[in-house]
Order: C-alpha cells, then sequence, then structure tokens
C-alpha cells in the first residue's frame, strides 16, 4: 500500500520554513490548518496581478474571473459533484445562518420539525435552534453522556411521525471526534422525507467529502481549516437548493450557486481555493504517477492516504492517554473511527494545559471550542475546558512522539 510521503507533504506548506511555526509542534490544527503553498501563491497573485472586480472584458479581470470559477470548478468535481452546487461564503458559520434563513419559512408553512444534535460546534446547532423562535418544534438527537456516540437507533423514533424536515449533524464532533455512519444517517433522513444538513468542519481536513457517497444534501466545511484561505464552502444538491427561497439578489435567483450568497463573495479568497485543488492534484501525482484517474478518484484516493497516515501515527497517542487514570479522555480509543482532534479533561484548566506545553515546543489549545453543548451533555464544565490536541497529515511521527513526551511531563 503507498504511504504517504512526510517530506514532500511538508514541502507544500510554506509554515514549515517559518522559523516562528517550525520550531515547535503544531497540535492546534482544527483550529485553522496551515494554508499550502498553492493556496498562498494564488492568493498573492491575485491581489498582486488581479485585484479588479471581475468578470469584465479586460485581460485582469477577465483572468480574475476565470480563476473563481475554476475553484469552483475544480472543487466541485474532487467532491462529484456540479459545479454550481457549491456555494462560498464567509464562514460556515455564516453560511448555515443563511441556510437557516431560507429553511424558516419553508419548514414553517409545511408545519415541520428540525433534528439538532448535541454532539455539534454551536455553527450547526445554534442557528437551527433559533427556528423555534417561530414556532418550528426542535428534536434533539442526544449522544450518550458517557462515550459522547450519536446512536443512529435513537434517530429513528424522532423522524417517526413523517414531521421532520432537516436533519443537521457533524461528520464528526470537534470535541468527540468519533466518525458518525453520513451515509446510513442521511439515507434515514431521506426515508423520513427530510433534508440532511452535515457540518464536515472538523472531519475535511482530513480527506475532502465524497458528496455521492455520503447522500448529503447539504455539506457544509471551511476552506481554512483544510489548507485554504477563510472562506466557508457548501455543496447543495440541485433538488435541495431549487426548492428553498433565494436569499440573494433577486436578479440572481436563477443561479444555484448564488442563491445562498447574500453578500458579495471575497474575490481574491474563492480564487485561492483552487489551490486546494492544486494541492490534492500534486499529492496524487506524487504518490500515484500515471494513474489517469479522474477527478473523483483522486480526491478518494488522496482522502485514504491522509487517513491512513493520520490513524497510524494517532494510535500511539490513544494507547498514551488510554494507560493514564489521571484524566479522561473524550470520544473512542480507536484512531480508526475517530478523527485526530483528541480532547482531554484533566483536573488542571483546558487553557492551563496548553500553557503548560507551550515551553516543551506544543502548540495545542484549551477551552471549550464553541462545543459547550456535548461538553456539558457528558458533564464536562465548558468554563473547566478541554486541553485539545490536533493534527492532520502533515504532523509526523516523531512530532507525535514529542507530544507524548510533554504530556508525560506535564501531567
Amino acid at each position: 500500500m503507498t504511504q504517504l510521503d512526510s517530506d514532500f507533504t511538508r514541502r507544500q506548506f510554506p509554515a514549515f520554513d517559518s522559523p516562528l511555526l517550525s520550531a515547535g509542534a503544531f497540535f492546534e490544527n482544527a483550529g485553522g490548518s496551515f494554508p499550502c503553498r498553492q493556496v498562498v501563491d494564488r492568493l498573492t497573485r491575485f491581489y498582486t496581478h488581479r485585484k479588479v472586480q471581475p468578470y469584465a472584458p479586460y485581460e485582469a479581470s477577465r483572468l480574475a474571473g476565470e480563476e473563481m470559477d475554476e475553484a469552483r470548478t475544480r472543487l466541485a468535481a474532487l467532491m462529484g459533484v456540479a459545479s454550481d452546487e457549491v456555494s462560498f461564503g464567509p464562514s460556515t458559520s455564516a453560511n448555515t445562518f443563511v441556510l437557516a434563513k431560507a429553511l424558516r419559512r419553508h419548514i414553517a408553512d409545511k408545519g415541520g420539525a428540525v433534528v439538532v444534535t448535541d454532539q455539534d460546534h454551536e455553527a450547526n446547532s445554534g442557528a437551527w435552534r433559533r427556528l423555534a423562535e417561530d414556532g418550528i418544534e426542535i428534536r434533539e438527537w442526544r449522544i450518550d453522556p458517557a462515550t459522547g456516540h450519536l446512536d443512529p437507533q435513537t434517530l429513528r423514533p424522532l423522524l417517526a411521525d413523517g414531521r421532520v424536515r432537516l436533519v443537521a449533524f457533524p461528520h464528526c464532533s470537534n470535541v468527540v471526534a468519533a466518525i458518525n455512519p453520513v451515509a446510513a444517517i442521511c439515507a434515514m433522513a431521506r426515508e423520513a422525507g427530510a433534508l440532511s444538513c452535515v457540518d464536515g468542519v472538523s472531519y475535511a481536513p482530513h480527506g475532502l467529502p465524497d458528496i455521492p457517497a455520503l447522500g448529503a444534501d447539504i455539506y457544509l466545511f471551511s476552506a481554512y481549516k483544510t489548507y485554504g484561505p477563510h472562506q466557508g464552502i457548501m455543496v447543495i444538491r440541485r433538488e435541495a437548493g431549487e426548492a428553498l427561497p433565494n436569499q440573494g439578489h433577486f436578479f440572481n435567483g436563477g443561479s444555484l450557486y448564488k442563491r445562498f450568497t447574500p453578500a458579495g463573495p471575497d474575490h481574491a479568497q474563492i480564487a485561492a481555493c483552487a489551490g486546494m485543488a492544486d494541492y490534492i492534484d500534486a499529492a496524487h501525482a506524487h504518490h500515484f504517477p500515471g494513474s489517469g484517474a479522474g477527478p473523483l478518484a483522486r480526491s478518494r484516493a488522496v482522502h485514504d492516504l491522509m487517513r491512513a497516515h493520520e490513524t497510524a501515527i494517532l494510535q500511539p497517542l490513544l494507547d498514551f492517554l488510554a494507560d493514564r487514570n489521571d484524566l479522561r479522555l473524550i470520544g473512542p480509543r480507536d484512531a480508526a473511527t475517530r478523527a485526530p482532534t483528541v480532547a482531554l479533561v484533566h483536573d488542571r484548566e483546558g487553557e492551563k494545559l496548553a500553557m503548560d506545553l507551550a515551553p516543551h515546543g506544543i502548540m495545542a489549545g484549551g477551552g471549550d471550542f464553541y462545543a459547550v453543548r456535548p461538553l456539558r451533555a457528558m458533564g464536562v464544565d465548558p468554563d473547566h475546558g478541554v486541553l485539545r490536541l490536533s493534527f492532520v497529515h502533515y504532523t509526523t511521527k516523531e512530532e507525535v512522539g514529542r507530544l507524548v513526551e510533554a504530556l508525560g511531563r506535564v501531567l
């Protein structure tokens, strides 16, 4: 089996050339990953040579528009969807807010209900919960308080009466990190006549979503956590997007990718998102030379490459933590069933533990990470918080070893 080439991978990220960032080991990737070189180069080029109103006939403007279109087209192909089913917005939180506004009337007119979870980051929970202000029933799909697990069987009773119009849930939580069976959950929602809205913010950094395989009606993630600029990316399948009321300018209502972006887009950052596709294609070409695979197949191969590397270097950390009785590990102990985002509860506050690790060259974070609901559901005081250690595929086995050694000293 092809293994990830860490030397090649790290050469794609300018952060590893920075004395400030390369001096330590970065374990706060769930808050935002390093941007790849291709994104940085495209953003620099746009601001240097294309920073004009796009889509006019003069050369700089024409190229600006082409680069924006390229980002949408290539990312869509890597995710297995049509180009106009991909929309950009200022953040995933903002994109979710706009979607909730679109669904508000759609659901209320049909006397419907919405299912949310208490495993979510607040961005994919709060906006939907606010629909209760308009009389829409909110049903909470609750996690197991001991494990943080979302059991699909406990979703069935919430869907039984056929009134649910939307099921909003995470691909994986930003503190629990267990990978939910997205395809099965989306199928359950579809059978009940409901749309599925998947928060992929905490999963997409570990491999772009395969939308046809997942079956999600709506899938959202953040480019800045997926090696890109600060943009929210949302996939809205055509049938769902065209059924919802337009939230953009009235004259843009006929364009699917403009229907849910009421604010003017950030031209430079959208164009720079094509660098994410550049990086995935470069990783595929390096590891699978001459394969001739199409975009979705390339994305799937790179996804599997990333996940295999992450799983292999995560398990020793989980084993080290499992052997200790002075802390609580949130989420599964099997690396294959979770993302490499590890939240720990200790007698010391999460932020204090992060401060204690910093002199050892470990860059990590502590707090509630906007995951107040899941932490409370699992009996963790959000004010006390957790230490969160998160990495992606550019992290090395040696860095995880350094983290384990530092944790041993600090704990």
